[in-house]
């Protein structure tokens, strides 16, 4: 995973961005998630979620629920939970099953002590005010309540980040290209336990240590034009970068057999 620079921060962060270009809906969102179908081992995030509820009862909040693929299984295997999606996006809500809300991750709509879980899955990194986000979180929670959260490791997908590298400095006819934007880089795997521990307490850490193996090369190029929203910051030409990735992923696969990504995420649990 490459360092952002303090402007390519605070483009993951920038609220208007993430309501219109990078989640209006969640076409950007379901290519990121759809690389993982390629992955071994496979992991059901939204099960591991699930499993990790199973003492909870009452309310349970998914803040920056996306296009609600926790809250759907929610739904679906813990009926008696009340679930509630948010997100800042009005957009990416609209197929999100009910209820939910439109709300900053910093400024929760909801009374003090009134949830019994907190959802924050590959979200956090997206707050301007992190530790705000945080004091958030354990400010909804009741007494002993439960967060779940996820993000990726500073490790997570490097090939990617190598393929970008060599696409772009190939388009620009120089020897090393510019990084592409991280998103999970300003709360990741390694960087979430401190965060957490500033408002929660019995944080634990599960890895999810996986290998994505492809011999067609178009879901490796739908991940990184994923990435359209920030485009501006990457200092190279989108399209044509997209189109020299795509170009040296093939030559791989015929070369190696198939083009593969090292993965690490992992789920983070914690209490108030």
């Amino acid at each position: 995973m490459t360092s952002n620079t303090a402007q390519q921060d605070a483009a993951v962060t920038d609220k208007a961005r993430l309501a219109t270009s990078a989640y209006a809906d969640d076409r950007h969102l379901a290519a990121r998630q759809s690389i993982y179908q390629w992955q071994q081992p496979r992991y059901d995030l939204p099960g591991i979620a699930v499993e990790q509820l199973t003492e909870i009862t009452g309310t349970v909040l998914d803040i920056g629920c996306g296009n609600g693929k926790f809250v759907t299984r929610l739904h679906r295997d813990r009926p008696d939970l009340h679930v509630i999606g948010t997100d800042i996006s009005a957009g990416i809500l609209a197929d999100v099953p009910r209820p939910v809300v439109v709300a900053d991750a910093q400024a929760l709509p909801i009374a003090d002590a009134s949830v019994d879980a907190v959802l924050a899955m590959h979200m956090l990194y997206h707050v301007p005010d992190i530790p705000t986000a945080i004091s958030e979180l354990a400010r909804v929670l009741k007494p002993g309540g439960l967060v779940i959260a996820s993000t990726n490791s500073d490790t997570d997908k490097q090939e990617l980040d190598q393929l970008w590298k060599q696409a772009a400095a190939d388009v620009l006819g120089i020897t090393e290209g510019p990084s592409r934007v991280s998103l999970s880089s300003r709360f990741s795997l390694e960087k979430a336990p401190e965060l957490l521990g500033r408002g929660l307490v019995d944080i634990r850490v599960m890895e999810l240590p996986g290998t994505i193996k492809v011999t067609d090369a178009e879901p490796v190029v739908a991940h990184l034009a994923s990435y359209e929203a920030w485009a501006d910051q990457l200092g190279v030409p989108f399209a044509s970068t997209l189109t020299r990735a795509r170009e040296l992923v093939e030559a791989e696969i015929v070369e190696q057999g198939s083009f593969r990504i090292t993965c690490l995420g992992g789920i983070l649990v914690g209490r108030k």
